[in-house]
């Protein structure tokens, strides 16, 4: 082996246990129920995926699932997670290093009322601006991966009708947050439409433009 493939491989065991945590985060927070999730990240010309059907309490670092761009399984024997062509269909297309998928209660609920969260709050921002509904598909299609590239154009973090979310970032952390975020967000809404006869106020757009350009020069989570 040479010092460039020790690095390599370094690199892809730091990743695979920081994916795996970041999983099982996924759980301890309830964002999923049991292995309904999935989570990735990209290591170069690899992405490492969360296995199919495995709880993620029971993943080690020997249980390294790796895919190349085209889909093809280059490390492992865990089968990969069924929404594969979605993940992929993200590093393909956009700036993503790492990409967190979830059946999180209140923005699944969302998802089926709504075409786009409204903006009630303007870490809205953070994910480049109103959160898009991608409509239905059936998991796991090619279909599904089409309809959420569409609804995250110029955006970080979408729904996904009667399904959950996906979120991406330069990190798993910053994937994850956004995730958080979002799910926060989504609570928020359900939380104020709750009240018969009353309906929450929004921020206009020239008010969430104000707020995504001071958040963008923050550096820094919102406060």
């Amino acid at each position: 082996m040479t010092e460039d493939d020790g690095t390599a491989a370094d690199a892809v065991a730091r990743t695979w246990d920081e994916l795996v945590a970041t999983a099982r985060r996924t759980v301890a927070d309830g964002l999923v129920v049991g292995t309904s999730g999935n989570v990735s990240a990209r290591v170069g010309d690899l992405v490492l995926v969360t296995p199919s059907g495995v709880p993620y309490a029971r993943l080690t670092a020997a249980d390294v699932v790796a895919v190349d761009l085209d889909g093809r399984q280059v490390r492992g024997v865990l089968p990969p997670t069924s929404e594969l062509p979605m993940h992929l269909a993200l590093y393909r297309s956009t700036g993503a290093r790492a990409v967190v998928h979830t059946h999180a209660v209140h923005a699944t609920a969302v998802s089926t009322l709504v075409d786009e969260l409204p903006p009630v709050h303007y870490v809205t921002g953070t994910l480049g601006g109103t959160v898009r509904v991608a409509p239905y598909a059936l998991y796991g299609t090619r279909e599904l991966a089409d309809h959420v590239l569409a609804a995250l154009t110029d955006r970080t973090a979408c729904l996904l009708r009667n399904h959950g979310t996906v979120a991406y970032g330069a990190t798993l952390e910053q994937a994850y947050d956004r995730t958080a975020q979002l799910e926060w967000m989504c609570r928020v809404w359900l939380t104020a439409t709750a009240h018969p006869g009353r309906a929450p106020s929004l921020l206009t757009p020239d008010q969430l433009a104000e707020a995504t350009e001071k958040l963008r020069g923050y550096g820094h989570h919102p406060h």
